[in-house]
């Protein structure tokens, strides 16, 4: 959230300007060591004329976060001061939204505060997770490995999201412009081809043709009320699924849907282990590591199970106890984790559940990405050749 302020510097002059923090309290942290004395503070709110336009056209992008981690994980290092590296940063940026961030955590860092503190004050660019990995590593003196990991686990989160939006774009740009085709041939095309049956007084006509001017006929006089429903009916849904039964119907079609369940379970399988060993390698308590994780997985079901394990670990008991209760964990992931508890090694034991999860999860996106394309192909010339059948047949009927 972002807030206007009114303060007075070191040398007595009156500043203002706005501030993005969490909260009211940690504005006026920030503001304190930044040496500024708050004379006011208020709640900023934008109009449409009041945005930057770079911002709005330059968005930070997790790319842009992975590149800014392992940059300052270099100059840490190569033993640069903290607030120089971060100016150093901002210097050689070239979006200025992320550019001035960098800037107002690099002030908070030459006020005093740590660079886990600064970095909580954006909390739309830096995630929970990223926070608490940073702040681990400020408490064990291991901050420049702490960013090591924490660009690398950035990298191979953004490596498995392209390689879904990928396998995704194709059909998905196929699909549409075969809903606007169709839209377009039944308002303007079709009811003028069809118009020449209906003219002739043709009774015997094939099936197809029947149906295609039926269908024809319904979208040209029900047109508005078809798009109101559509509207209104997307409208919603989506109001629906951001509720917590709509959260819990989605995270549950998700695994079970045909054909692509199976490798958005792998998936978030994957996240899970993935997520529980790059914060426990960091020094997280496991209690901790596992909240984190449960806010991070991005499905309900597994939260909970998430969320079930910490309330058994801080009870005494194991993880792998509460995961073989649940039919979500594999029998493979529940013994993985066991054999990680007994021996001592979790987050290695994760580490390569993670591996064999995210491989399968690759493996099956590659296949069905190979899949769809002769799938379409197959779709749109059936399409093709009932729409063509329908319109030639009763012509050359007629030429007869």
């Amino acid at each position: 959230m972002e807030y206007k302020y009114q303060a007075k510097n070191t040398a007595g002059q009156i500043v203002e300007g706005i501030i993005d923090a969490p909260s009211q309290d940690s504005a006026i942290s920030i503001l304190h060591n930044k040496q500024l004395v708050v004379l006011s503070l208020e709640i900023f709110k934008k109009d449409v004329f009041s945005k930057d336009l770079n911002q709005v056209f330059s968005r930070t992008t997790t790319k842009d976060i992975v590149v800014f981690t392992r940059q300052l994980a270099t100059l840490i290092e190569a033993d640069m001061p903290l607030a120089e590296g971060l100016r150093t940063l901002a210097q050689q940026s070239e979006k200025p939204g992320l550019k001035k961030i960098v800037l107002d955590v690099a002030a908070a860092v030459e006020g005093g505060s740590s660079l886990s503190a600064a970095l909580n004050a954006h909390p739309k660019i830096f995630t929970t997770f990223y926070i608490k990995l940073v702040q681990s590593g400020e408490v064990s003196g291991k901050l420049q490995t702490s960013l090591s990991y924490l660009a690398d686990y950035l990298e191979r989160s953004q490596s498995i999201n392209s390689k879904i939006k990928g396998a995704l774009v194709y059909p998905a740009f196929v699909v549409s412009a075969m809903l606007i085709v169709v839209l377009i041939m039944g308002v303007y095309v079709l009811p003028q081809l069809l118009s020449i049956f209906k003219d002739s007084g043709t009774v015997d006509l094939p099936i197809t043709t029947r149906m295609l001017m039926a269908g024809t006929d319904f979208l040209n006089n029900y047109l508005y009320y078809i798009l109101a429903v559509l509207i209104i009916g997307g409208l919603l849904i989506v109001r629906y699924l951001k509720t917590t039964s709509g959260k819990i119907w989605r995270d549950n079609f998700l695994v079970t849907m045909p054909g692509l369940g199976k490798v958005v379970q792998n998936l978030y399988l994957a996240r899970v282990a993935e997520s529980l060993s790059t914060l426990i390698k960091s020094g997280l308590p496991i209690l901790d590591a596992l909240r984190i994780a449960s806010d991070l997985v991005g499905n309900e079901n597994y939260r909970k199970i998430i969320l079930a394990s910490e309330e058994n670990v801080r009870n005494g008991g194991t993880i792998s106890e509460i995961l073989g209760q649940y039919k979500e964990m594999p029998p493979l992931f529940s013994s993985m984790v066991a054999i990680g508890e007994r021996t001592g090694k979790l987050d290695y034991m994760l580490e390569h559940v993670s591996k064999f999860y995210k491989s399968e999860s690759e493996t099956a996106i590659a296949s069905i990405t190979q899949l769809i394309e002769p799938i379409l192909v197959l779709v749109l010339g059936f399409g093709v050749a009932v729409l063509v059948s329908s319109i030639l047949l009763p012509i050359y009927s007629m030429v007869g």
